[in-house]
């Protein structure tokens, strides 16, 4: 028999209640309970933890329990499982927090289908935990720590493939009492193949306990963080090559495990303790601290390091307390961009933005402006209110604003980026009057009263006056005020009325444009010239029949589906095979359906198709030939005539004549002798 597909793990120390939850989620998964094998080892509780699992695993033969001495932390019982796990991938569940019905089910997919060694499933918080967000913007079915924000969550709540574990034999750090999973998932996701996000459905709720009683939420030494801070990257420093890659690992451990034990050490109540865990600091991350690193830690963070690499304990015990008086949740956690409402003021000063941290331009310090600079934090907050494109062009309305600059001074330009080849064009942008908008962030601290863009792209002049040319237009917003400018790609927040279909018109002088959404965000994108977006496929004729109120008239039926374009520019043809055009305008309806009706009174053979033309260009489509159309007869001037289809075409041809008098008679004479 083939074994299970996933082993869940669940290491249970004092989990009452919440461990039966968690086991009841795991046996209730979409993948089937025959496809799970579930191991729950019992660290030891005191609290009835290990009688709940005995009595769950009762009813669920897939299910087995370990009990085993309290081993004063998670990794002992997750190795104890790790050891008797036979499924092809192995998950990690606390046993406060449960799964999404269908979290396996989707996980073990996701694998399959893209080859991936690790997955991870997006996680949402339950009771007011916090949980990791910026790696599940969207489904990533292939990625890797460098291209992506995954290296962000270390906690093993993932899916492994058991073979890459086997492989590295990776095991849980039983020696650290906190971070003992960082180095498990940091070396599984430098050896993966490939990793995949599944951020469509919430597959792990992280709970928060009652009682505070999380690990997580647990307070640990100096100590304990230093070491986990050296572990985590001598690991990085080993694996991975200097340059860009490793500053982007390296990112992650200086924004968090340096923040956490800065953190305890101004904790510590000893100044001579103090000052030796700050050298110990110091010394740590100065092989690594260099341009290329500061470059992407956040302002803050490169003041934390300047302050603990020049050993000015003091000052860095003012910057914590500074931090810490404006809440525990803004120390680090967010940037200054998400901001809290008793954040920093900001200096604007030559197109450059500080936060007046402590001992900004502090004579006696010197410390570098640079560690003050968050120009690169901030934010463009942009709503696009209207997107409607005709004839005449496309119009943009809506608001975008610097976050915490106030509108003063404001700019504002348009930019039509070329996708492929990076050429680019600046529209002017009218500024409109946006009273109270913002009065819901920072606690009304900044005012954004003069945030709002009406712009017109007219693509007969919007290269510098001359026609923009054919290709695929990215829409791009320069916003500044106070001489701080940002850019933001537009369409990704728009209003509900801003529809993510693709319009398609075309203009008088025959160009054709088309207005889409991108995937994955629904960023804004102009098609000019059917780069990708045809006029064909928005255009099509569905039938033709003889009218019954008239002889000799062919009704054509269609649907056009363009948002807009010239009056008078579709019609239906009749082109004999002699070059004679015989052209008919149609009628159309509120929901672009349209009607023409076509006189087939000259002789000659003609062929029938629907036509938009504009200035110089021209679309047609054919009428088919979905079902035998009969033939037509009238009395014309005293003498028979006909219209008949012309047999073997894949587009309607009509051959239109008299009825030869010979025949004529010969035919009535047949059918009386009948």
């Amino acid at each position: 028999m083939p074994g299970p597909d996933v082993t869940v793990v669940i290491a249970a120390y004092n989990a009452m209640p919440y461990v039966t939850r968690s086991v009841t989620s795991v046996l209730e998964q979409t993948l089937g309970a025959d496809r799970i094998e579930l191991l729950a080892v019992d660290d030891g509780s005191t609290d009835g933890t290990g009688a709940e699992l005995d009595r769950l695993a009762a009813a669920a033969p897939l299910m087995r329990v370990i009990h085993q001495p309290n081993s004063g932390g998670p990794a002992g019982p997750r190795n104890t499982a790790l050891d008797l796990a036979t499924g092809r991938y192995v998950f990690f569940l606390d046993a406060d927090d449960h799964l999404g019905p269908e979290a396996l089910e989707r996980m073990v997919a996701a694998a399959d289908d893209n080859g991936s060694d690790v997955v991870l499933g997006r996680i949402v918080g339950e009771g007011g935990r916090r949980a990791p967000r910026s790696m599940f913007g969207r489904n990533q079915p292939r990625t890797d720590v460098f291209s992506s924000r995954v290296y962000w969550t270390l906690n093993p709540m993932k899916l492994f493939r058991r073979t890459l574990v086997d492989r590295l034999g990776l095991r849980f750090a039983t020696g650290l009492s906190i971070g003992e999973d960082q180095p498990f998932t940091a070396t599984a996701y430098l050896e993966a193949a490939a990793i995949s996000v599944v951020a469509d459905y919430d597959c792990l709720y992280w709970v928060a306990r009652e009682d505070g009683h999380n690990i997580t939420s647990q307070p640990h030494g100096t100590r304990t963080r230093i070491d986990l801070l050296r572990l985590m990257t001598a690991l990085v420093a080993e694996r991975v090559e200097p340059g860009p890659d490793r500053d982007t690992l390296m990112h992650r451990h200086f924004a968090v495990e340096l923040r956490d034990a800065v953190l305890q050490l101004c904790r510590e109540p000893h100044r001579d303790v103090q000052d030796k865990y700050l050298k110990e600091l110091g010394d740590l991350i100065e092989p690594y601290y260099h341009e290329g690193l500061a470059a992407r830690l956040p302002a803050v963070v490169r003041l934390r390091c300047h302050l603990v690499r020049r050993g000015l304990l003091d000052e860095l015990l003012t910057l914590v307390r500074w931090e810490l008086d404006r809440g525990a949740a803004s120390y680090g956690i967010t940037t200054l961009a998400a901001g809290a409402a008793d954040g920093p003021e900001v200096l604007t000063e030559n197109g450059r933005a500080y936060a007046l941290y402590p001992y900004f331009r502090d004579s006696t310090l010197n410390i570098p402006d640079d560690c003050y600079d968050i120009t690169g934090e901030l934010r463009v907050h942009h709503l696009v209110e209207s997107a409607d494109l005709d004839g005449t062009g496309l119009r943009l309305t809506g608001h975008a604003y610097v976050h915490r600059i106030a509108t003063r001074e404001v700019t504002a330009e348009l930019i039509l980026r070329e996708r492929g080849t990076g050429a680019e064009h600046r529209l002017p942008v009218r500024h409109t009057a946006t009273p109270g908008l913002g009065a819901d962030e920072d606690g009304g601290r900044f005012d954004y009263g003069t945030a709002g863009f009406d712009v017109t792209v007219d693509p007969a002049t919007a290269a510098g006056g001359a026609p923009l040319d054919a290709g695929m237009w990215d829409l791009f917003l320069a916003v500044g005020a106070q001489g701080v400018v940002k850019e933001a790609r537009l369409g990704s927040r728009r209003a509900d009325s801003v529809t993510a279909a693709t319009a398609t018109v075309v203009t008088a002088a025959g160009t054709a444009a088309a207005l889409f959404t991108t995937k994955p965000y629904g960023n804004l994108t102009l098609d000019l010239g059917e780069t990708r977006h045809r006029v064909p496929s928005r255009l099509r004729v569905t039938g033709a029949t003889w009218a019954a109120d008239a002889p000799a008239t062919l009704v054509v039926t269609g649907r056009c589906t363009l948002a807009s374009w010239p009056a008078g520019a579709l019609t239906v043809r009749a082109v004999c095979a002699d070059g004679t055009t015989l052209t008919v305008p149609v009628e159309t309806a509120a929901d672009g359906s349209f009607t023409a009706r076509v006189p087939c009174t000259t002789a000659g053979e003609w062929r029938i198709d629907g036509c938009l033309a504009a200035g110089d260009k021209k679309w047609t489509v054919p009428v088919p030939v979905k079902s035998p159309l009969r033939a037509a007869r009238w009395q014309r001037l005293g003498l028979p005539w006909y219209a008949k289809p012309v047999a073997g075409g894949e587009t309607l041809t009509l051959r239109v004549g008299r009825v030869e008098l010979l025949k004529a008679v010969k035919g009535r004479l047949t059918r009386r002798a009948s």
